[in-house]
């Protein structure tokens, strides 16, 4: 005799039937052996006993009596049918004691096909079970380029160091990502302990996504899990109530609806001109309230070169603009949690506008837009989409690729050191930018690349043994208490004597954001209208990014870079065009094109002229961890 829940799952296996239908969708289980002959395959790997997530057994492995089924496993066959009796008994069976018989089943591509077993899959559904024991094996989609067959091997990598399948992505790139959000490293075993805590984590947070209609949207479960951490971090996650959780994956829905506009950055590519006000409104209009400014500060001037650069734009901001603008510094930042602090600080102190100087401070910034829609908030960084603030950066790579021509001419041994700090955007193109500007004007020069954020890396050995004769260094003027080398020197002089260095004008930036603030026109900018992301990113011909040439240069050759730079300045030459080839002699240019904006921001490979790599996250050393995690190359596609 079937029991009622037969009646119950098979009018739930009906409805889904119907909705098949009339969207034109198999109304059935898929059945694997109807589509692999068609799919290349590359092996196959046994699993042997593992827990199967039940929302990801997707058919059957062979047509069988596939058609006793809809779609979503309820069972369809009449209640007086032998099936139904079947059923009922399991369903019995498994409210008394349980079901403890594996399944047995195949996988591929993170999908799950059932061998034998059907019933107990069905009936588990039924009653809201999460997952099945299975005997399972894996089969392997041949590598074929594709981005869907990428996100699989690495799944199947992280699957295999971590034990979990009931996380995926979209891109690649997500489970690098993933472990740095969790502060793991690729790679590493998981604890039983980290695997129930996460597994706790997703649990919830996919409950709140599915309550929320995350269903509907272009997006994975594990995509609103890589932005929600992003925004809110690992840490506590797993204390938060569902009312907390759903609270904050609502102030994300907007970004989870349209994950396109993540690559939809409206890039501000120079200052735009401000409109003239009428002259008679000048002179009768009253002196408006001091702009209250704050400047958030990763540790200190005196400590980090960085903000020292920071600071002296700060300094010329206070001579410029010192009856227009009151500052407030907020500095010594460290953690996360300080620069959440410090930023409600700020806004507690009436700041109307916020810089916050470091891309490590890019959460806070984020989730401060989010709590202060009226605070105008402005995160250092590149590549970045929020609708929640704006962005700014230099295109630096233009200095950069003057300061190569230079090295070039001056090279004793046509053998070149650059030293990188960071693996994170804008670092590639400046390290390439560099080698071009040295294979313009000496084809035969290489250029030895260090990291300084390496692990394990002599920088002095390795650039000895190459045979250097001269090395770019940072591009930072350092705190005057620590003098040391910076721009581009010569290895074997007495003296740290830079001979020319890119630099950050920041204090032109500020001036001009401020005094568009204060001229009204903040919301006239390109895209303000559209809610777009603005990320600032200017040139040397807006004066945020300079280059200064040391006298002990040849004349000759500071008047060839001179008449280079007029030429990037005004547009008439791009340093990314022609024919350029990677390390590995892939064309990544060809003559009479140029590389745009988004190619630029995002590049992941080195100049053929580029003796190095790019260092892998397990690579770097602790301290680089914050800054590779919000803003490093391989959050797409490789890592962090």
């Amino acid at each position: 005799m079937p029991v009622p829940e037969y009646s119950k799952a098979r009018k739930l296996a009906q409805k889904a039937y119907r909705q098949d239908i009339a969207a034109g969708r198999y109304p059935y289980p898929k059945v694997l052996d109807e589509f692999l002959p068609f799919a290349a395959t590359a092996g196959e790997t046994d699993l042997g006993l593992i827990e199967i997530p039940l929302r990801l057994v997707a058919g059957t492995k062979t047509s069988g009596r596939t058609k006793a089924f809809a779609s979503n496993f309820m069972p369809l066959l009449d209640e007086d049918s032998e099936f139904a009796e079947k059923w009922s008994s399991l369903y019995r069976s498994h409210i008394e004691e349980g079901i403890r018989e594996p399944v047995i089943a195949c996988e591929f591509m993170n999908s799950y096909y059932i061998i034998e077993g059907n019933k107990r899959v069905s009936v588990l559904r039924y009653t809201g079970a999460l997952s099945v024991s299975g005997y399972v094996t894996r089969i392997l989609p041949a590598k074929d380029g594709s981005d869907e067959v990428a996100v699989y091997y690495e799944f199947v990598e992280f699957n295999r160091f971590s034990r979990i399948n009931t996380v995926y992505f979209s891109r690649p790139g997500g489970f690098h990502r993933l472990c740095s959000l969790t502060g793991k490293e690729f790679g590493v075993p998981w604890s039983e302990e980290e695997r129930r805590d996460f597994s706790s984590c997703l649990l919830h947070l996919e409950t709140e996504f599915a309550a929320l209609g995350g269903a509907a949207l272009d997006v994975t479960p594990g995509d609103a899990l890589l932005l929600y951490l992003r925004i809110y971090g690992y840490a506590g996650m797993i204390d938060k109530s569902p009312a907390t959780l759903r609270k904050e994956l609502e102030t994300l829905w907007e970004d989870l609806k349209e994950p396109s506009r993540e690559k939809s950055v409206s890039l501000i590519m120079a200052p735009e001109q401000e409109p003239e006000k009428n002259l008679i409104r000048k002179l009768i209009a009253p002196a408006p309230p001091l702009l209250e400014t704050g400047f958030l500060y990763y540790k200190t001037a005196e400590s980090s070169d960085w903000t020292y650069g920071h600071d002296l734009g700060r300094h010329y901001l206070e001579n410029h603009m010192a009856d227009r603008v009151r500052i407030h510094i907020y500095d010594g930042i460290e953690t996360e949690e300080e620069s959440d602090a410090r930023i409600e600080e700020a806004v507690a102190d009436g700041c109307s506008v916020i810089f916050t100087t470091s891309p490590r401070f890019l959460g806070s910034s984020i989730r401060a837009g989010i709590r202060h829609p009226q605070i105008k908030i402005l995160n250092c960084s590149l590549n970045t989409y929020s609708g929640h603030l704006r962005t700014y950066y230099g295109r630096l790579y233009e200095a950069k690729f003057l300061v190569g021509m230079i090295a070039g001419i001056l090279t004793r041994t046509d053998h070149i050191g650059y030293i990188a700090d960071f693996p994170i955007y804008g670092a590639t193109a400046s390290i390439n930018a560099f080698a071009l500007g040295v294979r313009m004007v000496n084809p035969s020069a290489t250029v030895h690349l260090a990291w300084s954020a390496e692990k394990n890396c002599d920088i002095s050995a390795l650039f000895a043994a190459a045979r250097v004769s001269h090395v770019s260094g940072r591009d930072l003027l350092a705190p005057l208490h620590s003098p040391r080398k910076y721009g581009l020197y010569d290895q074997e002089a007495g003296e740290s004597q830079s001979l020319a260095t890119a630099i950050w004008h920041w204090g032109r930036f500020y001036q001009r954001i401020l005094q568009t603030i204060l001229n009204g026109n903040w919301n006239r900018t390109s895209g303000a209208y559209l809610g777009e992301s603005i990320n600032y990113w200017w040139g040397l011909s807006s004066g945020m990014i300079d280059l200064i040439c040391s006298a002990s240069v040849p004349a000759r050759t500071r008047q060839l870079v001179e008449l280079v730079r007029k030429q990037i300045e005004t547009g008439e030459f791009s340093v990314f065009s022609g024919e350029i080839y990677d390390q590995a002699h892939r064309l990544r240019t060809r003559e009479g094109e140029s590389l745009n904006p988004e190619q630029i921001i995002r590049m992941d490979w080195l100049a053929d002229n580029v003796e190095g790599r790019i260092p892998r996250a397990e690579d770097l050393v602790a301290e680089a961890a914050p800054m590779v995690q919000i803003q490093g190359i391989f959050s797409e596609k490789d890592g962090m």
